[in-house]
């Protein structure tokens, strides 16, 4: 592919040779050094292709092997140039066209998201938009290490972020963590505690917000591994929600046991424990399915920035009507996109009919439903240890109900309780003269 096009730049052309050896001739051209491909037989002759830079050498040859050599067609760019010199106006809309496809190499016309689930594109776009980073700006304001930091900073629940420039698009890759659940605590209380945290400043470390970690469900505990705070629990303890775990303040002791200060901290620990989950999910024997018929209305569009051009209309009179829209961005190549949309509208008229589930088909539906639910829970790391899930068939509908047994991770941070140690007076006797 590469050398065909460099052919085509530097220009070649067709011959062919006649006479009384032509195969010395080949013999010769390959003995100078002269490339030839194309290679056919023509009459009592050869046709083939090579450079015109090589052409410009076959007058000698000619001569010493008494060929004769006829030139049947030219090729390539040089000669593109020469046959269409005289239009000026078509090389001008060329060298406008580089141009214009130059400029538009040097921004950016499209933002593209993956991985993300529980944000969605139009809420990272927003965001983007909100630090600078928008479609239509230049490739030169790029800055992916920063695009990467601040969404790190500004989303605590993505784990990590990949930011690439491909051509005209830049393609930013998250990874979601869906066990991290966002901060909604009252800002009220937040300014209380920290109030708080203040007056004990001299025994918690700068920066730090001392941490609980209490139980999010009731369980049995079967692992505890603590790197910091005081473990409350161990292996085979029952505990309810709520329950204090791993307690972030730890108590500070005289040689005679007493209590003189705590020290804070955040408590950091995995702790897994047995628990259980109620299962139930249920649906009816009767259901509305969608019949489409022949009806349907398009509408054609083109879409640059925020104008757009449309053919046709897909407003419709229909009782019932689906409306679908589906878009197509032109680009240049595999990463070149330009900012045109070429997109159509389809609403298509369709009516309920009422269908009844066969047994199987129930059983098939609520078995795929607690399938996914399970899977659900496996990819969030929590183990399925078995579980007494049963289908139960009624006259107008049907229900999975049971029990799961999981082994799962039940910690989840609280604010330390900060306590203050009230100190006593000596009072020293006064001396009185005798």
């Amino acid at each position: 592919m590469i050398r065909s096009f460099i052919r085509f730049l530097r220009g070649y052309v067709r011959i062919r040779v006649q006479g009384f050896s032509p195969e010395r001739f080949l013999n010769m051209c390959s003995y100078h050094d002269i490339y030839v491909w194309g290679l056919f037989p023509a009459g009592s002759g050869y046709e083939m292709y090579l450079s015109t830079a090589d052409f410009k050498k076959l007058k000698p040859l000619a001569k010493k092997t008494h060929t004769r050599i006829s030139l049947t067609e030219r090729r390539g760019f040089p000669f593109f140039l020469f046959r269409y010199r005289k239009r000026k106006l078509f090389f001008f809309g060329l060298l406008l066209c580089i141009i214009l496809l130059k400029i538009y190499s040097l921004f950016i016309w499209d933002i593209h998201f993956e991985g993300n689930e529980k944000w969605t594109d139009e809420t990272l776009a927003e965001y983007l938009r909100s630090t600078g980073v928008e479609p239509f700006m230049p490739k030169s304001r790029v800055d992916c290490p920063d695009i990467v930091k601040n969404i790190r900073e500004e989303y605590n629940d993505i784990v990590w972020v990949s930011a690439s420039v491909d051509g005209s698009r830049l393609k930013i890759q998250v990874k979601e963590n869906e066990d991290t659940l966002l901060d909604t605590d009252d800002p009220e209380k937040g300014e209380e505690d920290a109030g708080s945290i203040d007056k004990a400043a001299d025994t918690i470390p700068d920066g730090q917000h001392p941490t609980d970690l209490i139980a999010s469900a009731d369980g049995v505990i079967t692992s505890i591994v603590t790197r910091s705070g005081v473990p409350q629990v161990h292996a085979g303890d029952q505990v309810q929600k709520g329950d204090i775990l791993v307690l972030g303040r730890v108590d500070v002791v005289n040689d005679s046991g007493e209590v003189t200060g705590y020290q804070y901290q955040k408590s950091d620990a995995d702790i897994f424990a047995d628990t259980s989950l109620e299962y139930s999910n249920s649906i009816d024997r009767t259901y509305q399915q969608k019949v489409y018929d022949d009806r349907e209305k398009k509408q054609l569009y083109v879409k640059i920035g925020d104008y757009s051009v449309s053919a046709g209309s897909a407003a419709n009179d229909y009782e019932h009507s689906e409306l679908s829209v589906k878009e197509w961005q032109i680009k240049a190549g595999e990463n070149f996109y330009l900012p045109v949309l070429l997109g159509i509208r389809t609403a298509k008229s369709y009516t309920f009919q009422e269908k009844s589930y066969t047994d199987e088909e129930i059983r098939q539906i609520l078995s795929a439903d607690f399938f996914q639910f399970c899977k659900d829970l496996e990819e969030k790391g929590i183990q399925i240890l078995g579980n007494s899930v049963k289908i139960n068939l009624y006259a107008d509908s049907a229900a999975a109900k049971g029990t799961l047994y999981l082994n799962e991770r039940i910690t989840e941070t609280a604010d330390t309780e900060i306590l203050t140690i009230e100190r006593k007076e000596t009072d020293e006797s006064v001396g009185t003269d005798d």
